[in-house]
């Protein structure tokens, strides 16, 4: 499968690269600038140019899925956390279904489930996930939207502890790497396909843990 990962030089994408790389799939690492081509290279990924405030559209060509893991990051003002991680999210979904790519998968955050939670200081950026996952939800694209809580660098671990049902409390912080090898099992699973599962570090394989419960 030709994978193309949005947001392919961040923190989850470039795990997400290699280990899409290391599962058979021919991953497409879209980053804003060329400077970021040799990192892509390096994890097995195809680079190609896409700015989300910007054109990106065509570094989607030939996809057969699409993984959105862009954000506008921690040191950037409210404006930028609303056209990357809302518009840009929008954007990257409407081109989707423009195109035919029908498989999705959204990298959320756990805090969207709840918006007007506190602090007060995260709010805008909560909305902004939520929205976009709102969209996609919406959309007639094949989706997952994952929902991990907080993120670590720790290396990775091959477990998670999923939920697929909001129970208002957080639970252990999870590796950025566990949330890049969930990616790949989703996109195996196709009982994924609909499903936001919120995400934590835990003791459970991750192909057993993002298995839909009756």
């Amino acid at each position: 499968m030709q994978v193309a990962v949005i947001g392919a030089n961040g923190g989850i994408g470039r795990e997400l690269v290699s280990r899409l790389a290391d599962a058979g799939h021919d991953p497409i690492g879209v980053v804003r600038d060329e400077s970021q081509f040799d990192t892509v290279r390096e994890r097995g990924g195809e680079p190609r140019l896409g700015d989300l405030e910007g054109e990106f559209a065509p570094a989607l060509r030939g996809a057969d899925a699409v993984v959105f893991t862009a954000g506008s990051g921690g040191d950037t003002g409210w404006d930028e956390t609303l056209l990357i991680d809302l518009w840009g999210a929008r954007r990257s979904i409407d081109a989707c279904v423009e195109h035919g790519i029908d498989r999705f998968v959204i990298i959320s955050a756990y805090s969207a489930s709840e918006p007007l939670a506190e602090p007060e200081a995260l709010r805008p950026y909560r909305v902004a996930k939520r929205c976009a996952d709102d969209y996609l939800e919406r959309s007639p694209l094949d989706a997952t939207i994952l929902r991990p809580t907080t993120l670590t660098d720790e290396a990775g671990t091959g477990h998670v502890s999923a939920a697929f049902d909001y129970r208002g409390e957080d639970g252990d912080a999870i590796p950025r790497a566990d949330v890049a090898q969930t990616v790949v099992a989703c996109l195996a699973n196709e009982e994924t396909v609909g499903e936001t599962i919120r995400l934590f570090g835990g003791d459970t394989p991750i192909e057993n843990a993002i298995r839909p419960t009756d």
